[in-house]
């Protein structure tokens, strides 16, 4: 049996840089992987589709060109291009993940598929050869999250797609029909509608986003619409089908059937982790109704010496988050430190064109947590740069305390939403007022000198 001081399982964007961190400190590491190096990030996640998005908004803007004076005759979508490009950067994220294992002194990277045989003993089905066994001091579990796929009657029956496996696909589906309006649904539906699909979008609530303030979501919904993406809301799925190269979606809208038909289904509806050939039960690591594992605010599960980081645990799924819950795990073991998952601010962007970024409390929470709180918001057609560039469409919004100046949160939809948002989140951590921000300079016209104009609203009350 092959003995270490620590072994992570997945090859994500917190566990790799654990492994490899670790194993520079001296302690005898493994880490292991069953698919591709990089986790959902590199493969079927950020990478891919944001490149995707990539030449869905250049496609999109050649297509608008007339409004900057540009008059393009004919253009094409080469969807087989398209996918060449996507591939060749994801092979090489793919390649520089393998590049920094291999060139880590200490650290043993194995291909396979990993269980619990006991709390600190790992069976490892290698792709080539006889299972192996491992010990570990200590056992870190990074192996994401996946698709989930609801029970919907005829689904089994029914040729659907998911997030990873629609990107695979060498044709632009004539009418791409979505079930799930959450983050994935949204950049899909928009990618694929600019990449020449009609697109139908099926929302079970009365809107989408609802983590998100009214206001938000409906400025999205509005850009969303605008560009030819149907929106049917308050839908209830009853069944799906084939039918003459057709996919039926059955639906039951104010108490009356609907039947939705188009060539290709998506399911965006939620993720699922991925834990299931793990044998938790063997170590006897909890997790909870949907099958993430419990950790508390240091990432250590309910056994000994097993923690777990990224989307396997649940919570806000972001690559962000996997890559903080890696520095916390590092420093605490390592360090001495006594960091926690508690009081970090988790920001976060949807990759719509434009981008909505996010981070800190909605006004919503603001409200229900009886907090004091005021509430600045400009239209995108008050941003100079935006008016100069032609990119005036979304909203900056701020919540702030209204007794000691501090920003509570943002919410900014706009080009480059997310990076203005970041400006935002550093000084809700290095605890700017307000009130210092609304004076700050900003090189002008960038979209951050916005943040002055969004800010003197509250001149105005």
């Amino acid at each position: 049996m092959d003995k270490y001081d620590a072994v992570i399982i997945g090859t994500g964007q917190g566990g790799t840089p654990l492994a490899k961190k670790l194993a520079k400190h001296g302690w005898k590491t493994a880490i292991i992987e069953k698919a591709n190096p990089g986790g959902t990030c590199i493969n079927t996640g950020c990478t891919p589709t944001k490149t995707l998005v990539a030449s869905a908004k250049a496609a999109h803007t050649i297509a608008n060109a007339s409004a900057w004076g540009i008059e393009v005759k004919d253009y094409h979508i080469d969807i087989k291009k398209v996918l060449e490009r996507k591939n060749k950067i994801v092979e090489q994220f793919r390649g520089g993940v393998r590049k920094g294992v291999a060139k880590t002194n200490n650290l043993t990277f194995i291909e396979g598929a990993a269980f619990f045989t006991a709390n600190n003993t790992l069976s490892v089905k290698v792709k080539e050869g006889e299972a192996i066994e491992i010990f570990a001091d200590k056992i870190f579990i990074n192996t994401g999250a996946s698709p989930s796929i609801p029970p919907i009657e005829g689904i089994d029956k029914t040729k659907y797609y998911t997030s990873a496996s629609l990107m695979e696909l060498e044709e632009i589906p004539q009418h791409l029909i979505i079930i799930g309006s959450g983050y994935i649904g949204l950049e899909f539906s928009q990618l694929y509608k600019r990449l020449g699909s009609k697109v139908t979008l099926l929302e079970k609530g009365g809107r989408i986003l609802k983590k998100e303030d009214e206001d938000v979501a409906t400025e999205l919904e509005k850009i969303l619409s605008a560009e030819g993406i149907v929106i049917e809301k308050n839908i209830r799925i009853n069944r799906v089908e084939e039918k003459n190269n057709k996919v039926l979606v059955h639906c039951t809208r104010d108490n009356k059937p609907v039947i939705i038909e188009g060539t290709h289904l998506l399911i965006a509806a939620g993720r699922k982790p991925c834990t299931e050939d793990l044998h938790l039960d063997i170590a006897g690591v909890k997790v909870d109704d949907k099958g993430f594992i419990q950790t508390d605010e240091k990432l250590k599960t309910s056994v000994e010496n097993i923690y777990a980081l990224g989307d396997v645990k649940g919570g806000p799924q972001f690559t962000h988050v996997s890559y903080n819950d890696y520095l916390i795990l590092y420093h605490n073991l390592v360090s001495g430190e006594e960091r926690t998952i508690e009081s970090r601010i988790v920001p976060y962007c949807i990759f719509m064109d434009p981008q909505l970024g996010r981070v800190g409390i909605t006004e919503q929470e603001a409200i229900e947590k009886n907090i004091p709180h005021k509430v600045a918001k400009i239209p995108g057609n008050y941003i100079a740069r935006g008016l100069e560039t032609g990119h005036t469409q979304g909203l900056m919004k701020a919540v702030v305390h209204a007794e000691d100046e501090s920003v509570l949160g943002v919410a900014i939809i706009g080009e480059e939403g997310g990076e203005v948002m970041s400006i935002l989140q550093m000084a809700m951590v290095g605890n700017i007022k307000w009130t210092q921000l609304r004076e700050m300079i900003f090189a002008h016209p960038l979209y951050a000198e916005s943040i002055n104009n969004l800010f003197m609203q509250f001149d105005e009350v």
